[in-house]
């Protein structure tokens, strides 16, 4: 017991003895990081290997600087979206001493006051709050610098990863202290930033099932974040006021400095600083593969074309082996993995209080470009002989597309918006979602020569020479006002991406002047795809079953041209006008125009447009182990067999729900026509009215009747219905109901399916709260996954 007293005495002495006295001077910092490795850079670094401890030295304290997080090593599932290289937030922080205490202050730059005024700039600093976001104690001092450990900093969850993972039902997961450390590979210091990298390992008992799908132990989750300190750039930057005509995104703020007739809310653009004769590169990432390496190289390089009619040069080139990537100097197109396909996206790190880009940066899925050589392998059963040839064509279209697909994210880190409604004017714009374009040749062979555009737009230059050339406002404001006459129109994803949306130009994934008349033709050309598919639309050797996924791109062809057109009905034709420059800003869309859109997407519902071939059926088993259906396979009602009749009822409900959409419905019934009746009417001649089929036709028309009840059934049950909308769609349906009780048939399945209709329309009285019953949904056209700011393409 002695021998026990006397060792925790020497034990307690020790430990005592480790801690400075009050008046014990802080040492320093040479002599504090003696034996410690040293990074020199725009923040000096030093790592105590014995320890594990990384020390900063800092010495601009009130100076701001820009603080970025970002994700360098991710999570490899779209539906999370914890991507590799995924950006973060961007903070304007400054460091501050108290004592022996540094904080990390973050600026509020959402408010702010241009004024000559001190006081004035003051009020509004002192009225929102400012957000200290992390504290460290000064271990050592020489001069004006200090040295603080900001190991805790690193290894903090500045991306909120548990977070994500608890809003994307994958459970509850914490940062484990004890399994996470600084990543030195990933810890540099460059002249203008200073990155700080950490491995995290995140841990929880319950972890969802996107986790289990890519994780080796789904209750660790290891991933690496990073802190980068940037130097904010120097006078000569100009910022430039937005104009909603232009499509460019940037940093809002509230200005109290502005007079008080002039708006509080201030836009600004986000570019690149240029400088004539010193041009603005780009750096693809040596890990894409060639040919994609040269397509994405071609791609991004045809921006040069709109900078130097602006006065400026651009480049692209391969990233240098001896460049790193995290230098803040280089803007970067990565090449990223994940275990299905998902978003591509670009931007950028970006000064918010000028708008200026710092640097850019491109995110590309690498399953893009894999995705759409099976759309074309499924538009071309292209594999006929056994010798294992690969048809040019397929790899020719999908390299054509990854080109674009470069130019499009290059075209966002520059500063642009989405232009959805570019495709109304002759592919104007790279900024748009471009479907395929799929011709027929006069002896009735697919023609993919001119699948996607080659080069920039003509908006694309408009847009390029607006927000960059150094030209006086009135010129620059004259080239947007000269685009508008030639027809040149920017609308963005709220025109285009809500099921409801009304502009009958803003589109994703189409083609034409006219929806109505390209989706016909787009119609003409499924049907020539569905004509030929057969089993050679897969190599040899592929299980039959996987014939059933690649089959979904040909028979979902006419998706995103069905949108198109349905958004003539009951939509408006507005533009982003501004007083004084001529445009009108709403049109009304002529009745016979809605009439015809109305025409075009009813023709979609007709059993002999979604009924397959039993020819088709019959090559298709169902999946074997190991090669197991997934979201992307079409969905059934019948188990593991294949269901044509829910492939034709999720191709019914893509339609319908777009013609009786509430926000649709309710603009519907304020027009003169066609009116919401009208347009009930015609789907009810369209599916239960029409000629009763028979055989497998028969079951296809008796799915798309039921797709039908149920979407108008969900019109009228709707609380965001408009109550005269409702009140239609209620009519609608007793009028069916009378209608389906005064027929007789002696096919049993009909007399079924009448009496199906009479039952359900029946309990709108006796369940007041009846909902409408599910129907199955199509698999996924656009990218899996969380949508991000950037693009999304993909038609399966």
């Amino acid at each position: 017991m002695r021998k026990v007293i006397l060792l925790l005495a020497v034990l307690s002495t020790a430990v005592f003895a480790k801690e400075p006295k009050d008046d014990e001077p802080i040492p320093g910092i040479s002599k504090k990081t003696q034996g410690m490795r040293h990074m020199p850079g725009f923040f000096n670094l030093h790592w105590d290997e014995k320890k594990g401890a990384l020390w900063m030295e800092i010495d601009k304290f009130g100076s701001e600087f820009l603080y970025v997080d970002s994700l360098p090593a991710g999570l490899g599932s779209n539906d999370v979206g914890l991507d590799r290289g995924q950006p973060g937030e961007s903070r304007v922080v400054a460091f501050q001493r108290v004592g022996p205490k540094v904080l990390l202050v973050q600026h509020n730059e959402q408010y702010r006051a241009t004024s000559d005024s001190a006081p004035e700039r003051q009020s509004v600093a002192e009225a929102f709050a400012t957000s200290i976001i992390w504290g460290g104690t000064i271990g050592a001092e020489e001069g004006s610098k200090v040295l603080v450990d900001v190991t805790s900093l690193v290894l903090s969850d500045v991306h909120h990863v548990s977070a994500t993972l608890k809003s994307t039902g994958q459970g509850v997961f914490k940062l484990d202290d004890k399994r996470s450390a600084v990543y030195l590979p990933g810890t540099k210091s460059f002249p203008r930033n200073t990155e700080l990298e950490a491995t995290l390992t995140f841990a929880g008992e319950e972890p969802g099932a996107y986790v289990r799908e890519v994780v080796p132990e789904p209750t660790a989750i290891t991933l690496r974040e990073r802190h980068s300190f940037i130097q904010l750039p120097g006078p000569g930057f100009n910022s430039r006021a937005a104009d909603p005509r232009a499509g460019f995104f940037g940093p809002q703020v509230l200005d109290f400095g502005v007079p008080v007739g002039e708006q509080l809310r201030r836009h600004f653009i986000a570019r690149h600083r240029m400088t004539p004769g010193k041009p603005l590169v780009y750096y693809v990432d040596p890990a894409a593969p060639e040919p994609i390496r040269g397509a994405l190289l071609e791609g991004a390089s045809w921006w040069a074309a709109a900078f130097e009619a602006a006065g400026f040069r651009f480049e692209v080139k391969l990233l240098p082996a001896d460049a790193d990537p995290m230098d803040v100097r280089y803007n970067v197109i990565q090449w990223v993995h994940r275990s299905t396909r998902g978003w591509s996206y670009g931007g950028g790190t970006i000064d918010p209080r000028t708008g200026e880009i710092l640097s850019g940066h491109v995110t590309l899925g690498s399953q893009r470009v894999r995705q759409d050589y099976m759309i074309f392998e499924s538009l071309l059963s292209p594999w006929k002989s056994s010798s294992k040839e690969e048809d040019p064509r397929m790899l020719a279209a999908s390299l054509a597309r990854i080109r674009q697909l470069a130019a499009h994210e290059v075209g966002h880190s520059l500063g642009l918006e989405h232009n959805f409604a570019a495709s109304m004017h002759g592919r104007a714009s790279v900024m748009d979602y471009p479907h395929p374009l799929v011709k027929l040749t006069p002896g009735g062979a697919l023609d993919l020569s001119d699948a996607y555009a080659t080069g920039i737009g003509e908006w694309d230059k408009l847009a390029i020479g607006w927000g960059y050339a150094e030209k006086p406002e009135a010129e620059r404001t004259k080239l947007l006002t000269d685009g508008l006459a030639r027809g040149l129109r920017f609308l963005s994803d709220e025109d285009a991406r809500p099921a409801g949306s009304a502009s009958p130009v803003a589109h994703l994934w189409d083609n034409g002047t006219d929806a109505a008349e390209e989706l016909t033709r787009v119609l003409d050309v499924r049907q020539k795809a569905l004509a030929a598919f057969g089993p050679e639309a897969i190599r040899e050797g592929v299980p039959m079953a996987i014939l059933s996924d690649v089959l979904v791109p040909a028979y979902l062809f006419h998706r995103y041209q069905t949108e198109a057109a349905a958004k003539s009905i009951g939509g408006q034709d507005y533009t982003y006008a501004v007083r004084g420059d001529g445009q009108v800003p709403v049109r009304a869309i002529p009745p016979e125009a809605q009439r015809r859109a109305l025409s075009a997407v009813l023709s979609t519902l007709s059993p002999a447009v979604l009924t397959l071939p039993d020819r088709i059926v019959q090559l298709l088993p169902p999946h074997p182990q190991g090669w197991s259906r997934t979201r992307e396979s079409f969905p059934t009602r019948t188990g593991l067999t294949f269901d044509p009749t829910s492939a034709a009822e999720a191709a019914a409900h893509q339609s319908l729900s777009l013609l009786l959409e509430p926000e649709r419905a309710a603009r519907l019934v304020v027009q003169t026509a066609p009116g919401l009746g009208e347009v009930i009417d015609g789907v009810l001649n369209a599916t239960w009215r029409a000629a009763p089929r028979k055989g497998s036709e028969g079951s296809v028309q008796r799915a798309v009747d039921d797709v039908a009840l149920e979407d108008l059934l969900g019109l009228a049950r709707d609380v965001h219905t408009s109550p005269e909308a409702r009140a239609t769609a209620l009519l609608s349906l007793r009028g069916l109901s009378a209608w389906a009780a005064s027929q007789s048939s002696t096919e049993p399945a009909r007399r079924a399916h009448l009496a199906w209709a009479v039952e359900r329309i029946a309990r709108i009285d006796l369940e007041p709260s009846l909902k409408a019953s599910e129907p199955v949904e199509p698999p996924p056209g656009m990218p899996i996954g969380s949508f991000m700011c950037g693009d999304g393409t993909g038609l399966h």
